[in-house]
């Protein structure tokens, strides 16, 4: 394992352009290959909103989580094929209207991109690393089984349906802020659209975003956990301010034989941090700040020792 590693500090890992057939257009991404033997492959699938495959968006997010994490992996012998998600960088032309998307779309995509992943890398199936948002999507595509993937890590992700974290994060909303986005939220719950949304929470509510939430509100993270069959790893940073404890918590119980993972002082993009909200919401901005120490290290022994 050593020599392995010396020899990607060494010479690198190798980045290399690909894309996968889609409609309307390509979808695009980068395939890193460590240096030395590749032992497994893993598909890395970003998280909510406009997130692109270094796991950076224009949401004032810029820590590049996902290239630190691919870089990682390759140290220990593991490909990754991390992806501009449909509508985002080099595949913003793949989604042409945002009111066409549904949840199910990603997962369409990211059983797409685990066969390719496989198929370039030369192994018999590939891991899915979902995180946060992109947890969900690893089970919403694994949920009808999936011969191309060998198994799931959940960074990050949510232990309950959307809604209640949604409520969770706007329970301190001024008025009538709070009762507005309550009253729209349980009529897309309902399956509900709402056409009139007051201009202050169109950022979250809008029309053409809703056809998206009413696919996503319904699914349930702990009940699609615990019906997968396959090895499931639940990684989570113990000062997550946006997904708490008690999320990875409810996945794990969901799926006792699940390997769970806490890293103490450790965010949600997984990067080490203060525990003050302006402190922790520092590090989504540097990219220069490393992935946590362990991350990359737990993530690999999981998926080797697993395979």
């Amino acid at each position: 394992m050593l020599s392995l590693i010396l020899v990607a500090a060494l010479f690198g890992p190798v980045a290399t352009p690909v894309t996968l057939p889609s409609e309307p257009a390509p979808l695009h991404g980068t395939l890193l290959t460590p240096s030395a033997e590749t032992r497994a492959a893993a598909l890395i699938i970003a998280g909510s909103g406009p997130t692109d495959r270094d796991g950076n968006s224009g949401m004032g997010v810029s820590a590049s989580s996902y290239r630190l994490l691919a870089e990682g992996l390759a140290a220990h012998g593991v490909a990754t094929v991390r992806t501009d998600k449909r509508g985002v960088g080099e595949s913003a032309a793949a989604l042409t209207s945002e009111a066409g998307l549904v949840f199910t779309d990603y997962a369409d995509d990211a059983r797409a991109w685990a066969a390719e992943a496989a198929r370039l890398t030369g192994q018999p199936c590939a891991w899915l690393i979902g995180h946060s948002e992109g947890a969900l999507v690893a089970l919403a595509a694994v949920a009808g089984g999936d011969d191309a993937v060998c198994g799931l890590v959940l960074l990050s992700g949510a232990g309950r349906p959307i809604g209640a974290v949604l409520r969770e994060q706007l329970a301190n909303a001024p008025e009538p802020f709070l009762s507005q986005s309550l009253a729209i939220l349980a009529e897309l719950e309902a399956g509900r659209p709402v056409t009139e949304v007051p201009p202050q929470l169109a950022a979250l509510f809008r029309p053409s975003v809703q056809p998206y939430m009413i696919s996503w509100l319904p699914l349930d993270p702990t009940e699609m956990v615990a019906a997968y069959g396959g090895p499931v790893m639940i990684g989570h940073g113990a000062i997550d301010i946006q997904v708490g404890l008690p999320d990875a918590r409810a996945m794990a119980a969901a799926r006792p034989d699940a390997r769970l993972v806490i890293w103490e002082g450790v965010n949600h993009v997984l990067k080490v941090a203060p525990a003050d909200r302006a402190g922790n919401i520092a590090a989504y901005r540097d990219p220069n700040l490393p992935l946590a120490p362990g991350v990359a290290d737990d993530v690999a022994g999981f998926i080797l020792q697993a395979r």
